[in-house]
């Protein structure tokens, strides 16, 4: 059989597939996807996994990275014929490399900065990927457009730097059109991906922010895919993130990785938070890991700020001209301390800013007049607008006006540098600046300082000045509102929006006494060479690992049409609940026990009305006339309520306040099942509550029997959870000496007495059961929350006891498709009625000789 897979991406664009048997002289890349197709559009439900049906040629793994753009340079070649292209050094993508194992391969696929005709665009496509492993994504102008210098550079970029448009003329309004864009840019990226890439054995590493729903495109395609993202900008706090209208939809598409990464902790709190308060979703630190469940995935959240490529600086500080330029520029600078700044041309590098400090610190300490210059280097802009204008012309004036002010024949305070510099003219001015200053009022990492110290180290044993054979030293004055603030713990960190205080830290580091220097800078040297791009590449692929390492062992698959959808992960055992199949073993058992969770199990959570309903009154009850049958509702709920609401149900038994009370039937008495009827605890742990309550606005009490209960549903969701930790913290502690258990559940604080639990009521039907001769061979338990597990836990411990014979047919069922101990599922409420109901035409209820006992509907 001829096997289906491609190693040209214009035949499987164009779907000319070759013919069997013709060879092709071409250069092949080894393992591409083995089944051609087109994705899916986002409001399709069909989201089958593809997967290869060849074996793959090659054992060792591969990664896939995307990219808004691949690292490589292109330029027209001189006769217009053509293009020439080139690895472009100073790309991250490229650099990161080095982290990877050696054996792995790496295909990139991303678009190029050029624009490139597409009769041009299908060779332009062979001789990259056959040169250099890259897989271009060509966007139509008008889409290119829209998706880059609309939603990405008007909408997220302000975003995620704080920036709201509260005007029309501040920032860019939301605009529909161009998040359509995003989307349809997104989607031909994963296009290209799709060509490439073999599900089963490759991983795929997204970057940035300009690829944030691109994890659901390839999620719908995949199910089992591995597949992380890194953001490399600021993720803004929950109260601005929440202004964007596609809020969710970036979110959910986000939560289709198997692990995202942030540089810092702030950027990952602050995403976590987002997905509590917008899709309810709790995280959890494990073992210095922290994961947040989602529909039974474990999405790995990664932090861990970017570093520099090592290996490039220092190939630079080795050239021969090196020493030249130095030479030049402490020539041109001679007598003068010299302070750095190395920015984009930005709105948040706060480049005005640092001008501003640097007349204040003239203006303060004169004596730096004449002596002090700063040299601010400035990258082209990348993005354009009216604000951008805005700041450009304010730095130029800002510039003139300082040197007009404090300039002298022979001295300019400020050099202003407005041209692209290259990497060995930057490393130069490094070498000679007695201080880095980087003032960005938000930036998500800036590599500038960890340049900065690598140059000022220098290389060993290199030239033979003797400066460069002294102590080395540094300083840094950063802003406290970038990604690599916190790994500098020796810098001078600042709010660049205080000008005053940003003047007397630029006086305070280039007036530190030399020792100081010297050991401020070896303790960032020492980081920033152990912390460098392949340290921070090689953590995030072994983290990406290590959360993917059961992708293949699980059940999964995808629900939900457009970003709603996701990909349900669960463990193989794990399945839905047959109706036919139990109705089945139902007929052929003698003696039944059925235990039924009520709150969103048989009564929906979100139901403001929790009555039961007469449909539901009327299965439980035919369920409960069947002499074959002990069925139970067991919940946290008080007996008042359930034995007011299922009254018309003689021969229920009824276990509330999670199995405090308990009792067979209306005709029986209320047993009261605890340890310890004193209920002294209650004074102490009240008054606790109360404080908690009236500091916790929607926080109530709810006083039970036998048990206090907190609610917080109705509080902001991070208070709310924040209070509750605090709470329980509390209650232990006062309440240590007493025979109570303290817990925390959804939305809840609880004190109760000790040994209640609806495990424990399990276990006392079972026994009860087997001691009058009628040991349960069929049992069904149905719960939705932790409180069920306890049941669920002891049906395993009754068969191995022998409460329960071993051959009892066990349905524990949960309600919702979600990690738990039981076996089976159902999908929500109604499913469990339909179920009960189809095991209740199934009953042969015993008839009711008391007329008293009549039951009118």
């Amino acid at each position: 059989m001829m096997s289906r897979s491609y190693t040209n991406l214009l035949d499987l664009a164009s779907g000319n597939f070759p013919i069997v048997g013709h060879t092709r002289e071409k250069k092949r890349l080894p393992r591409v996807m083995t089944v051609p197709g087109i994705i899916s559009e986002l409001d399709d439900d069909q989201a089958n996994s593809v997967s290869s049906d060849v074996p793959s040629s090659v054992i060792q793994d591969r990664i896939i990275i995307v990219a808004n753009q691949l690292p490589v340079k292109a330029k027209r070649r001189p006769d217009n014929k053509g293009w020439s292209f080139s690895w472009d050094d100073d790309s991250l993508l490229l650099q990161l490399k080095d982290g990877l194992p050696e054996e792995m391969e790496v295909l990139y696929v991303g678009s190029l900065k050029v624009d490139v005709d597409p009769n041009e665009q299908d060779d332009v496509s062979q001789l990259l990927l056959d040169r250099f492993k890259c897989v271009p994504a060509f966007l139509p102008p008008d889409i290119l457009n829209k998706f880059y210098h609309g939603f990405c550079k008007q909408h997220l970029w302000p975003l995620f730097h704080y920036m709201l448009p509260f005007s029309a003329n501040h920032g860019g309004r939301f605009d529909r059109s161009l998040w359509e864009a995003y989307v349809a840019a997104n989607k031909i990226f994963s296009q290209r991906v799709i060509e490439v890439i073999n599900p089963e054995d490759d991983f795929v590493w997204i970057h940035d922010y300009h690829l944030m729903v691109l994890p659901t495109f390839l999620r719908r395609r995949f199910n089992r895919l591995r597949m992380g993202f890194f953001l490399h900008s600021p993720f803004p706090s929950s109260e601005i993130y929440r202004t964007l209208p596609v809020r969710e939809e970036i979110l959910k598409a986000l939560l289709n990785s198997d692990l995202i990464g942030f540089h810092t902790f702030d950027y990952a709190r602050h995403f976590l938070s987002c997905c509590s308060r917008m899709l309810g979703l709790e995280y959890q630190s494990k073992r210095g890991y922290i994961g947040l469940e989602y529909y039974g995935r474990t999405i790995g959240i990664k932090i861990m700020p970017v570093g520099i490529r090592m290996a490039q600086i220092e190939s630079v500080l080795r050239l021969p001209d090196k020493e030249w330029r130095e030479g030049e520029l402490k020539q041109q600078f001679e007598g003068k301390t010299v302070l750095l700044g190395v920015d984009d041309m930005d709105v948040f590098k706060g480049v005005n800013l640092k001008l501003l400090a640097m007349e204040q610190m003239l203006k303060q300490h004169p004596k730096w007049q004449g002596r002090a210059v700063l040299v601010q280097i400035t990258n082209p802009a990348r993005g354009r607008g009216k604000d951008l204008e805005e700041i450009q012309a304010e730095i130029k004036a800002s510039c003139k006006r300082i040197n007009e002010t404090f300039g002298q024949p022979g001295y300019e305070p400020i050099v202003f540098i407005d041209r692209p510099v290259s990497l060995s003219e930057r490393v130069a001015y490094y070498t000679i600046a007695e201080c880095v200053v980087v003032t960005a009022v938000r930036d998500g990492m800036n590599l500038t300082p960890y340049e900065y110290i690598v140059c000022r180290q220098g290389v060993s044993e290199s030239e033979s000045s003797s400066e460069s054979s002294g102590p080395k030293k540094s300083m840094l004055v950063v802003s406290e509102f970038i990604g690599c603030s916190p790994s500098l713990s020796g810098a001078i960190r600042v709010n660049p929006w205080n000008v005053e205080a940003t003047a007397e830290a630029m006086n305070e580091a280039i007036s530190m006494a030399d020792a100081e220097k010297q050991l401020r800078h070896e303790k960032h040297y020492r980081y920033v060479s152990s912390h460098d791009v392949a340290f921070w590449s090689r953590s995030f692929f072994q983290d990406m690992e290590r959360t993917c390492k059961d992708h293949f062992r699980r059940r999964c698959w995808g629900i939900g049409l457009s970003f709603g959808f996701r990909v349900v992960a669960l463990d193989p055992n794990f399945r839905k609940l047959s109706i036919d199949h139990i109705v089945s073993v139902y007929l052929r058992s003698k003696n039944r026990a059925i235990l039924l969770d009520y709150d969103g199990t048989v009564m929906p959570q979100t139901s403001h009305n929790k009555t039961p309903s007469a449909e539901v009154i009327s299965i439980i009850n035919t369920l409960s006339g069947d002499i074959k049958n002990a069925v139970f509702v067991v919940s946290g709920r008080g007996r008042g309520s359930l034995g007011k609401w299922f009254s018309p149900c003689k021969k229920l038994g009824i276990a509330a306040e999670h199995g405090y009370f308990m009792r067979w039937s209306t005709n029986d008495e209320w047993e009261a099942c605890g340890q310890n009827s004193e209920f002294g605890w209650k004074e102490i742990a009240e008054p606790v509550m109360k404080l908690y309550t009236e500091a916790t606005d929607g926080s109530f009490i709810e006083s039970k029997e036998s048990a206090l209960v907190w609610h917080h549903r109705d509080a902001d969701p991070g208070f709310g959870s924040s209070q509750a930790k605090e709470m329980l913290d509390h209650l232990e502690s006062v309440l240590a000496n007493e025979p109570v258990a303290v817990k925390s559940g959804q939305f809840i604080v609880e004190v109760k007495p000790q040994g209640v639990s609806k495990g424990m009521v399990a276990e006392k039907i079972f026994t009860t059961m087997a001691e009058s001769g009628r040991q349960a061979d069929f049992v069904l338990c149905i719960g939705d929350d932790r409180s069920d597990e306890e049941m669920f836990e002891i049906i395993s411990s009754a068969i191995s006891s022998g409460v329960l014979p071993s051959n009892t047919s066990v349905f524990a069922c949960t309600v919702g498709q979600k990690p738990s101990k039981a076996k089976y599922y159902l999908d929500d409420p109604a499913e469990v009625v339909i179920m009960l109901e189809a095991l209740a035409e199934a009953s042969d209820p015993e008839p009711f000789t008391d007329t008293g006992s009549q039951v009118s509907l």
